[in-house]
C-alpha cells in the first residue's frame, strides 16, 4: 500500500504548501485548491469507509446463511472495515480539536 495514497498527500501537493511567498491572488487560489483536496480526500475515506462496512456486512450475511466457502474472507472483511473505521474516526476527532483550538483563538 502507497503511504502517498493512504493520507491523500502529494508531492506537490506539500511544495504547494510549504513554498514561498506568492502573490495574494496566487494564494487565495492555491488555498481554495488545498481545500478542495483536503475535502476530496475526506469524502473518498468516508466512501471508502461505507463501502469496507458494507463488504464486512454481506460476508456476515453470507457466514449466517452458510454460504461461505471460508471463515477467512469473514475475518478479512471485519478486520478491513473495523480498521478503517477507528481511522476516519481519529481524523475526525483530530478535525474537531483543530477546529476547537482555533475557536479559542483570541483575536
Amino acid at each position: 500500500m502507497d503511504i502517498q495514497s493512504l493520507y491523500g498527500v502529494n508531492p506537490s501537493l506539500l511544495n504547494q504548501m510549504t513554498g514561498a511567498s506568492k502573490s495574494s491572488a496566487n494564494t487565495t487560489n492555491e488555498s481554495e485548491d488545498i481545500f478542495s483536496t483536503f475535502l476530496n480526500s475526506a469524502i473518498n475515506n468516508i466512501s471508502q469507509t461505507n463501502s469496507y462496512l458494507s463488504d464486512a456486512e454481506n460476508e456476515e450475511i453470507k457466514f449466517a446463511m452458510g454460504e461461505a466457502e471460508n471463515t477467512h474472507d469473514l475475518t478479512i472483511a471485519l478486520q478491513k472495515a473495523s480498521a478503517s473505521l477507528n481511522y476516519t474516526i481519529a481524523v475526525r476527532d483530530k478535525i474537531i480539536e483543530a477546529y476547537n483550538t482555533i475557536m479559542q483563538m483570541q483575536i
